[in-house]
C-alpha cells in the first residue's frame, strides 16, 4: 500500500506518468470492438426481460426434493412456455412463467403441486399483468432519458459543452456494454436491473467529473504560453487522478463483486444476481470510460479550435527549437508553471505555484528588524 501510495504522489507531481491521449485510437479502438459485440449479443439473442416487464406469473414453492431441472421441465409442460426456476434458501423454489394469465395459473399451481409432490395451498402464486409491465419499462426509459439530458446540460453549464459531449458519450459506452452483456449472459432484466444502471451511471459521471474538474483548472490561459499542448495537460490530469480513480473503483467492485458472486452464484438470489451484474460491469466500465474515453475525447474536441491549433504549433516549434540546442524538453506537472506571458497577466500554474522564498531580510540582526 505504501509503494501505491507513493507512485500516486509522484504521478500527482508529474513525476512518472504514462501518455493515455497518445494512445487514445488503440482506446477507441478497443472501446469500438468491445460496443460492436456487444451490440452484436443484443441483436442475436435479446435481453431476457422479466414478468415485471412483459407480464406472468411467479411461483413460490415450499421445499422439495424435485431438482431445478425438473421442476423446469414440469412448469413448462404444465405452462406451454418457457420456465426459469430457481432454488432458494430455504430449499423451495421461484418459478417464473411469463404469458400465464390468472385462468392458466390456477391449473398451472394444481400441476406444479402434483408433480413436486407439495401442498397446492402452499404454493404462492404471484400474478403480473403486461399493461402493468409495459408502463414499468416506458417509466425506467424516461428516467433514463430524463437522467441524461440532465447530465449533458449540467456539464455544458458546469465545465463546456465538449466536456458534455464527451461524457454523454461515455455513458452511452457504459450503457450499451452493461446491456450487451446482460443479453450475452442471459441475465433476467428486473426493475433492480434498471435500478443498477442508473446507479453505475451516477458512479461514471462521477468519476469523469473528477478528471474535467482537474483539467478544467489547469488549461486556464492556456493559450498565454508556449510549454504545453491541450493534450499535455489532459494527459497530467488524467495521470493525477489515476490512482484515486482505481482506489474508488476497486473499494465499490469488492462488496459488489461479493453480492454477484456469493451470494448469486454460490446462495442463487436471483434478486442479488439482477442488481449485482448490472453495478459490477458499470462499475468497470464507468471507469475504464472516464480514463480512456472521456478526457482523451475532450482533447480532441478543443484542438480542434483554431486557438489550440496555432497552440499545438507554437508548442511543436519551440520543441524543435529546444531539441536543436540539444536540451530535453519539459514534461508537463505540477511543478511547471506557464512561461512566456505577459507582465500584466496573472500565470496560470500546472499544480500548486511554489511560495516565494525568503529573501533573508532582518538576517545577523538580534532585533530580525531592518535598520
Amino acid at each position: 500500500m505504501s509503494k501505491l501510495g507513493n507512485l500516486g504522489a509522484r504521478l500527482h507531481r508529474g513525476e512518472v506518468g504514462y501518455d493515455f491521449v497518445k494512445n487514445r485510437k488503440l482506446w477507441y479502438s478497443v472501446s469500438i470492438l468491445i460496443t460492436i459485440t456487444a451490440i452484436v449479443g443484443l441483436a442475436v439473442r435479446g435481453l431476457n426481460m422479466g414478468i415485471e416487464f412483459q407480464g406472468g406469473a411467479v411461483f413460490t414453492t415450499p421445499k422439495t426434493t424435485v431438482s431445478v431441472a425438473q421442476a423446469e421441465a414440469y412448469a413448462e409442460e404444465a405452462a406451454g412456455h418457457q420456465a426459469v426456476v430457481q432454488e432458494l434458501g430455504s430449499g423451495g423454489m421461484r418459478i417464473q412463467i411469463s404469458g400465464v394469465d390468472t385462468a392458466k395459473s390456477d391449473q398451472v399451481k394444481q400441476e406444479l403441486a402434483q408433480n413436486l409432490k407439495v401442498d397446492e395451498e402452499a404454493i404462492n402464486a404471484d400474478l403480473v399483468g403486461p399493461s402493468w409491465g409495459e408502463q414499468i419499462a416506458n417509466k425506467a426509459w424516461q428516467g433514463l432519458g430524463i437522467f441524461l439530458v440532465l447530465v449533458v446540460i449540467y456539464l455544458a453549464i458546469a465545465f463546456e459543452w465538449r466536456m458534455a459531449i464527451a461524457a454523454f458519450i461515455a455513458l452511452i459506452h457504459d450503457i450499451t456494454i452493461t446491456v450487451g452483456i446482460y443479453a450475452l449472459v442471459g441475465f433476467e432484466v428486473t426493475p433492480g436491473t434498471v435500478i443498477g444502471l442508473l446507479t453505475i451511471l451516477g458512479y461514471s459521471l462521477y468519476d469523469t467529473v473528477v478528471v474535467f474538474d482537474s483539467l478544467k483548472e489547469q488549461t486556464k490561459d492556456i493559450t498565454k504560453q508556449t510549454r504545453f499542448t491541450y493534450s499535455d495537460i489532459a494527459n497530467f490530469s488524467i495521470n493525477s487522478t489515476l490512482v484515486r480513480s482505481i482506489n474508488t473503483t476497486v473499494v465499490a467492485l469488492l462488496p459488489v463483486a461479493g453480492l454477484l458472486f456469493i451470494g448469486g452464484g454460490v446462495l442463487s438470489a436471483g434478486t442479488l444476481n439482477d442488481i449485482s451484474l448490472s453495478l459490477f460491469v458499470g462499475l468497470a466500465a464507468g471507469a475504464y470510460s472516464s480514463i480512456f474515453i472521456a478526457t482523451p475525447l475532450v482533447a480532441d474536441l478543443k484542438e480542434l479550435e483554431p486557438q489550440m491549433k496555432s497552440l499545438r504549433k507554437r508548442v511543436l516549434a519551440k520543441r524543435a527549437q529546444t531539441a536543436e540546442q540539444g536540451e530535453a524538453p519539459a514534461a508537463p506537472g505540477p511543478q511547471e508553471t506557464y512561461d512566456d506571458l505577459p507582465e500584466d497577466a496573472a500565470p496560470a500554474v500546472v499544480g500548486p505555484r511554489a511560495q516565494p522564498v525568503s529573501r533573508g531580510r532582518g538576517r545577523g540582526r538580534p532585533s530580525g528588524k531592518r535598520r
